[in-house]
């Protein structure tokens, strides 16, 4: 079975099992290596991405769900082989210490921001709780968050 999907602009058929988690076929098929395997059970959001537009954790979503859709990681938010505004806050606020968590952060953050473009410090906060950060760096995400909106 084939199954075509769109990353990042680029489309993609994926063949074997049409239950392969979206996280397995963007790592070990497509080779994009922003999203991470945290929990395997999404509840850490460490392979946040985005289908059409939306925050989803892909260690859980499999690749039949995709067909004819857009998926968006954090490599696909880079423009003109640059960092975007939400990219560039994270790194000017130092977001990252072990990195593990902050591509998802960073789809977590940008799914918050094309939604409401000016959040209150609240609606950060309740749009950012989805994802977890073992390092405690939740007050430098925080702020990243809020460079990006302000960019």
């Amino acid at each position: 079975m084939t199954i075509r999907i769109e990353v990042n602009g680029k489309t993609h058929d994926l063949t074997g099992d049409p239950t392969m988690p979206l996280l397995y076929a963007l790592r070990g098929e497509i080779g994009l290596k922003g999203a991470k395997f945290g929990c395997g059970l999404g509840q850490c959001g460490a392979c946040t991405v985005l289908v059409d537009g939306k925050a989803v954790f892909s260690c859980l979503m499999p690749v039949s769900a995709l067909e004819g859709r857009k998926v968006t990681t954090t490599e696909g938010l880079m423009q003109d082989g640059k960092p975007n505004k939400v990219q560039q806050a994270f790194i000017d606020e130092q977001a990252a210490q072990c990195g593990y968590c902050i591509a998802g952060m960073v789809m977590r953050a940008q799914y918050l921001l094309d939604r409401n473009p000016h959040p209150s410090e609240a609606e950060i906060r309740a749009g950012m709780q989805a994802n977890l950060c073992r390092c405690g760096t939740h007050a430098a995400i925080l702020r990243a968050v809020r460079r990006a909106a302000q960019a």
